[in-house]
């Protein structure tokens, strides 16, 4: 494996992270009105108001768990009587307000004058935010958003334009602070010129062999979380996809002799993202795809980006309300894998069974047999959890994923692919 030097896309990350939570910061102490949304909230939202700032736990959980600190944030929330069994991004976030974020790289989060969360992607986060909503006497609002088992219908697109505009009230009676619809709109092109970019990021994973990985996916989707409806969003992307591209001319490649290509299935395991990769890249493999980052600006059983007219924001932002995987049927989710796979040249799957997130994992095993039977790509299910690596054995997981690799092998001597 090439050797692991940050790279511009890397430092500006690291600048653009670092800022935006310092920024947070300052403006709730200058007094904004403070929002904690969960990650599929439409954050473009927030723009329309003078002075409305957000902050998202799961994603400063999951970096929390990337810098080493997220078991010792578990074992606080743990403390107080929440099982184990309980997502780890949500002990992340109970152990750091406990404490008022004493061991978070970012300080903590200011405290919240709204909590936001929908029940289209994960049901639990409406009992996690229930935690701080109990503790703090704040508000919260839960974003009522349909599940997907077939195409989005008309009522549904409806239902969710009107818990928009529902959301949006709640917040001019809660903040004092008018709408403005102009801004908004201007929000939501920053957004869709953003994930424009993101997709051309990931297009150059096509190329065999590749010049990007799954893991930069994992680490640099960070903006889309936290920077959603501002032009930095565009601006990183941008460099993000110029430098996957010059790495391509350049032959310059992540696993210099890729032998196999695989996908992941499942949020990344954030504690192991460099020991994986150069274990992985060692064994001449490569992640180049997941499900997990591909689906950013998608419908339902796509991974393909969604054009929008640039005409109505609330349209875009109901349509692709769904993009996650969470809400999606098996039909949908195999859909948009079975076309990725076909479009990466995939060798393998990686179906990530994640103890902290079951909606995400529930259909896996049936996931790994129709991409075997169907597709006919071999499949391995690893056991992991994406921030408490207590619940992550790295031998058992890669005694599974080294056997995937010989099934590949065995396949290809009897020229089967």
């Amino acid at each position: 494996m090439t050797e692991n030097k940050k790279s511009n896309a890397g430092k500006h990350l690291t600048g653009l992270i670092g800022k935006g939570y310092m920024d947070l910061h300052q403006r709730a102490v200058d007094g904004a009105f403070c929002v904690w949304i969960a990650i599929n909230v439409p954050a473009e939202v927030f723009a329309g108001f003078e002075n409305v700032v957000y902050a998202v736990p799961e994603s400063h959980a999951a970096l929390c768990a990337g810098k080493g600190v997220g078991v010792s944030m578990c074992e606080k929330a743990e403390a107080q009587g929440y099982s184990m069994d309980l997502c780890s991004y949500a002990r992340i976030d109970i152990g750091n307000a406990s404490d008022n974020g004493k061991e978070s790289p970012t300080f903590g989060l200011p405290r919240p004058d709204l909590l936001i969360s929908n029940n289209n992607t994960c049901s639990l986060i409406t009992k996690w935010f229930d935690v701080h909503h109990r503790t703090w006497d704040v508000p919260h609002f839960i974003m009522d958003i349909p599940f997907c088992y077939e195409p989005q219908k008309p009522k549904d697109h409806a239902y969710i334009v009107g818990q928009i505009k529902a959301l949006i009230r709640f917040i001019e009676k809660l903040s004092g602070q008018s709408f403005n619809m102009d801004r908004y709109t201007e929000a939501v092109h920053h957004t869709w010129s953003g994930i424009r970019e993101w997709k051309r990021f990931l297009a150059s994973g096509k190329h065999v062999p590749s010049p990007i990985t799954a893991f930069d996916s994992f680490v640099h989707m960070a903006p889309f979380l936290t920077l959603r409806g501002t032009p930095h969003l565009k601006t990183h992307f941008t460099l993000l996809a110029d430098e996957a591209e010059e790495n391509l001319s350049s032959s310059r490649f992540p696993v210099e002799k890729e032998r196999y290509r695989l996908f992941w299935d499942n949020i990344a395991p954030w504690h192991q993202l460099r020991k994986m990769s150069r274990r992985l890249a060692d064994l001449g493999a490569n992640i180049v795809g997941a499900s997990y980052t591909s689906c950013m600006g998608t419908v339902e059983g796509s991974f393909e980006l969604y054009e929008w007219d640039e005409k109505d924001p609330f349209d875009y932002i109901a349509r692709t309300m769904n993009s996650y995987m969470c809400p999606h049927g098996m039909v949908l989710r195999h859909k948009a894998m079975a076309r990725a796979v076909k479009a990466l040249s995939i060798d393998g799957v990686i179906f990530a069974s994640n103890r902290s997130c079951k909606p995400y994992s529930i259909t896996q095993m049936d996931q790994q047999r129709k991409i075997r039977d169907e597709v006919g790509v071999p499949a391995v299910l690893i056991e992991v959890d994406h921030a408490d690596s207590r619940k992550y054995s790295e031998e058992s997981a890669f005694v599974r994923i080294e056997a995937l690799l010989e099934q590949i092998d065995a396949a290809r001597s009897r020229g089967l692919v």
